[in-house]
């Protein structure tokens, strides 16, 4: 039988010359230069061709070592090897081998093969642990932004993974957490941890009211708010119909606190109808309809775009609760982002408000917690439902003081937060899509909303585009880039900037949306030629 060696590049069989097989091992002179074109493929399969005698037919089978375990021999581009040898199980130890396709362990004096599953296994052995603990027993840290994959046939990878789902997924720097393991304890629930109270000081005099109190979560923080105006039975809240609140808090408001919501149309800068409020507004005479007992806003307003609400219509609706006689909260998430778009102090902001929630996660980069401020007769009164609801915290000054160091230097540099959302958004515009689009007057802080024409293209679609990397695309951007994106409609998706991220991700991610618009739109134009 005779054996002929073929090399599958891609879809194409060629014929390998040259090649023979001697003692189970190819020898792969032949490919040295880089076969056809001299450019060195990103995969190859080799496989053997044998003629079967008495038949025109071939077969194309894989190497094997023996009958029952195949082997498949790969010859892969050196494109990212630079990058391998920067992984954290290599700094320190591995050098150039001496040809382009091998490593060299300067611990164990060893040739390896550089990007092969070899690298990993190597590392991790225990002869190798031990003398490279000796001679590097604190090795750099990996690259930023820079996240480590192993594909499907072991090997590893490099992907840029810029993740804007939410500014919720940030990490604590270095610095945050030695703030929290310094900071000072005691018992919050008896009102001795004095890391809390500072917090608790601190924002109480950021928005020029009497009180604050810390809390696990936002959610906690404004369902509190509204039970604690709505203190009675058969009351009723106000809330706009595209508000945080009334959409994304699983209805707590009724399920756990007994209240009525009424809703009001939100207009597409997040405000709401004035006129319209004094038409909702029960008489309180009628015992067939609750109470109105209290009217949220929400600044910035998130399903808007995350823009900021004017400072004239926040006056405005504070005078109109006044002349009602209703208290009004600001659900205040991300109120400091609203303080940078709009120029002005936070105070200023909700100064016609009685009750506040402030969140230390979103945009600033806590890893917990929110505050509920208000009067000091608003702030005793949530403390007791504080208590009921499940949040009653003790040596809770470790969280507080990542809340602290966030205030101080997080919050001033939230404006870079701002433009990047807006280098993002403006990416997306300069594509003058009809598949993609946003609208840039509508960026106020760090989201940025993209609509999908829901014909080429739907949010999920484009969220799971964009978390993928094609061969082609690789090629291009010279680059593996996945961009994390959240869809909160069926055609619109969420691009949440954050403390995290940094330049060199706006400038992957900018490249990445670019280039998979523009694959959208090729679609748009390749079914319409068909359809001619």
């Amino acid at each position: 039988m005779a054996a002929m060696l073929f090399v599958m590049v891609g879809g194409a069989v060629l014929p390998m010359l040259g090649s023979d097989i001697e003692g189970g091992s190819l020898s792969m002179g032949a490919l040295e230069d880089g076969g056809p074109g001299g450019a060195v493929p990103a995969q190859m399969t080799v496989s053997v061709e044998e003629g079967i005698e008495g038949g025109a037919e071939m077969e194309v089978v894989e190497m094997k070592h023996s009958p029952e375990k195949k082997r498949r021999v790969r010859i892969y581009s050196q494109k990212f090897r630079k990058e391998w040898l920067h992984l954290k199980e290599f700094q320190g130890w591995l050098t150039e081998g001496i040809t382009d396709d091998r490593a060299h362990c300067t611990v164990c004096d060893k040739e390896l093969l550089a990007g092969k599953s070899e690298l990993l296994k190597h590392s991790r052995g225990k002869k190798h642990r031990t003398r490279a603990a000796k001679s590097n027993p604190n090795p750099p840290p990996v690259q930023h932004g820079l996240s480590r994959v192993i594909d499907e046939d072991g090997m590893p990878h490099l992907l840029r993974i810029v993740d804007l789902r939410s500014d919720t997924v940030t990490q604590p720097s270095r610095e945050m957490k030695k703030a929290m393991m310094e900071a000072t304890l005691g018992d919050d629930v008896f009102s001795e941890d004095p890391t809390v109270k500072t917090l608790e000081d601190r924002v109480a005099q950021m928005l020029e009211k009497e009180a604050a109190l810390f809390v696990p979560s936002g959610t906690m923080a404004n369902l509190i708010c509204v039970m604690t105006h709505c203190w009675g039975r058969g009351s009723e809240v106000i809330v706009g119909d595209q508000s945080h609140l009334y959409l994304w808090a699983q209805g707590g408001m009724a399920q756990i606190g007994s209240v009525h919501h009424r809703t009001i149309k939100n207009l597409p800068d997040g405000t709401f109808s004035l006129n319209e409020v004094r038409g909702l507004v029960r008489d309180e005479h009628d015992p067939q309809s609750p109470l109105t007992s209290l009217i949220c806003v929400e600044n910035p307003h998130h399903n808007a775009g995350g823009k900021a609400i004017p400072l004239n219509w926040m006056d405005e609706l504070g005078a109109l609760c006044s002349e009602l006689g209703l208290p009004l909260h600001c659900d205040g998430a991300r109120l400091i982002n609203a303080s940078v778009a709009l120029g002005t102090s936070p105070a200023r902001i909700v100064q016609a408000c009685d009750s506040v929630s402030l969140c230390l996660n979103k945009g600033l980069g806590a890893p917990m917690g929110s505050l509920v401020i208000g009067t000091k007769e608003f702030i005793a009164k949530a403390k007791r439902l504080r208590k009921v609801l499940g949040g009653g915290l003790h040596q809770s000054g470790i969280v507080a003081a990542a809340g602290l160091w966030a205030l101080d230097h997080v919050a001033p540099r939230l404006s870079w937060d701002h433009t990047h959302a807006r280098a993002l958004a403006q990416s997306v515009c300069e594509e003058h899509s009809s598949a993609v689009t946003v609208d840039l007057k509508d960026v106020h802080t760090n989201v940025v909303l993209l609509h999908c024409d829901n014909i080429r293209v739907n949010a999920k679609k484009l969220c799971q585009r964009l978390a993928s990397v094609t061969d082609e695309e690789s090629d291009e951007l010279s680059e593996q880039i996945v961009v994390m994106a959240l869809a909160i409609s069926d055609t619109t998706v969420r691009l949440v900037t954050h403390c995290d991220i940094r330049k060199e991700d706006v400038r992957s991610a900018t490249r990445k949306l670019k280039y998979v618009i523009h694959e959208y739109d090729n679609m748009m134009y390749l079914e319409y030629k068909i359809s001619v």
